[in-house]
């Protein structure tokens, strides 16, 4: 037992100077950071002189001792200081700004602690355990952000878009709690791929239970501020976005997600049913051309639509927006089956909501839901065959997901 005790002892004597390791050589290699940086700045300006021959720009002894927040801890930095006697003139260090107390990386660890579900309340004892000190971390801290965030919703809401071109959209209605009202909040959701293949957040706003006008307002709001009408659509079977669609953007076409809609079909089916009608529906949309898909559609009717009608009526009214992806690159068919996009970042939205039991308006939902998508944005990927996206705004021929070759008059002419 004392031998355990023992090498438990030394475990912690270790860890403890591992860390204390680390933490002297990150100040160690920051303090000659800020040597190199001072020293470039006075080589550069070593030939400026006043009228006695003295020069303007010369080393001026050490700032007073501050402490820096870094990942590596809490690090005690004395930067060199310079004085420079020309008019308008100061340095400023680009490693250690004038009034940091914090690096930008452990400035980032706010946003994402308190919109992945940290109470404000926790941050002083549970950042203390990391980086030694509350310092700059504390719940006001928070609060400020938030009035940062409303800011930047503010200008999201009302940016340019006519700049890009937004070829695929996907749509969604997601429902969340507001602590101070009764009624849930329904963010009406829309994600566009430009033309680059890249992803975009370009509305979070209020809704009303997903309602046509709701809809209307927004999608009338994004073609106001620039933006063309996209190639294809995708959302669920909400009536409220596809009608409003065809207000706005006639022409775009659509495309009905198939994760949706195999949740609405398994609800009418007996449980007993559920994996052997999950894989069917998993073959309909798998096939390969739209004919075999057809054909899968017909076999479920067959199996399913004598003793469960509503089931199959579910898939069968909407059979044709459900299988618009085929005119669409082969590549790009796993992303226009679903809302994926939209329903993977809002699980950051509900585990947030659980925790603080909802936000407390529906304004601070809203900016808090913005908040999290627009965090979510920089581990986008672009869609697969980003090269292709183009390819869909100038209209290429597709069959089956693949580009229809067209003989030049010449060789018709020669066969």
């Amino acid at each position: 037992m004392l031998k355990i005790v023992s090498d438990d002892a030394e475990r912690d004597d270790l860890s403890s100077s591992l860390d204390e390791l680390v933490a002297e050589g990150a100040r160690r290699m920051l303090m000659a950071g800020l040597e190199a940086e001072v020293a470039d700045y006075i080589e550069r300006h070593q030939e400026l002189v006043d009228e006695e021959g003295h020069r303007l720009v010369v080393r001026n002894g050490r700032a007073e001792e501050r402490s820096l927040v870094t990942g590596a801890g809490l690090l005690p930095v004395r930067a060199p200081r310079i004085n420079d006697r020309r008019n308008g003139h100061r340095f400023s260090s680009y490693i250690l700004p004038r009034y940091a107390r914090r690096s930008p990386k452990v400035a980032d660890v706010l946003p994402v602690l308190y919109l992945r579900g940290l109470s404000t309340g926790d941050f002083a004892p549970a950042l203390t355990e990391f980086f030694g000190t509350d310092t700059g971390l504390s719940a006001t801290s928070i609060g400020r952000l938030l009035e940062t965030w409303g800011d930047e919703y503010t200008a999201f809401e009302s940016r340019d878009l006519s700049g890009d071109d937004y070829v695929y959209l996907w749509a969604d209605g997601v429902h969340f709690r507001i602590r101070l009202e009764e009624d849930r909040l329904c963010c009406l959701v829309v994600i566009g791929v430009k033309a680059d293949g890249s992803k975009e957040l370009l509305a979070c706003a209020d809704g009303y239970r997903e309602s046509g006008e709701s809809w209307a307002d927004l999608l009338r709001d994004l073609k106001n501020r620039g933006m063309t009408a996209p190639m294809v659509a995708v959302g669920d079977g909400a009536l409220g976005f596809w009608s409003a669609l065809g207000d706005v953007f006639p022409t775009t076409g659509e495309q009905r997600c198939w994760v949706h809609k195999t949740a609405n079909i398994l609800d009418a089916l007996p449980k007993r049913l559920h994996r052997q009608a999950k894989a069917a529906i998993h073959d309909i949309y798998q096939s390969e051309t739209r004919a075999d898909a057809q054909a899968e559609i017909d076999e479920f009717v067959a199996i399913y639509g004598d003793k469960y009608p509503k089931a199959v009526a579910k898939l069968t009214k909407d059979r044709d927006v459900l299988l618009t992806f085929y005119d669409f690159p082969a590549a790009h068919w796993t992303h226009l089956r679903t809302t994926n996009p939209i329903e993977s970042t809002f699980a950051t939205v509900r585990a947030r909501t659980r925790v603080t039991k909802g936000a407390g308006t529906r304004r601070r939902g809203l900016v808090m839901a913005y908040k999290l998508l627009d965090a979510a944005q920089d581990r986008w990927r672009k869609v697969n065959s980003p090269e292709l996206v183009a390819l869909v705004r100038a209209s290429i021929e597709l069959k089956d997901g693949i580009q229809i070759e067209r003989k030049n008059q010449g060789s018709r002419d020669a066969a």
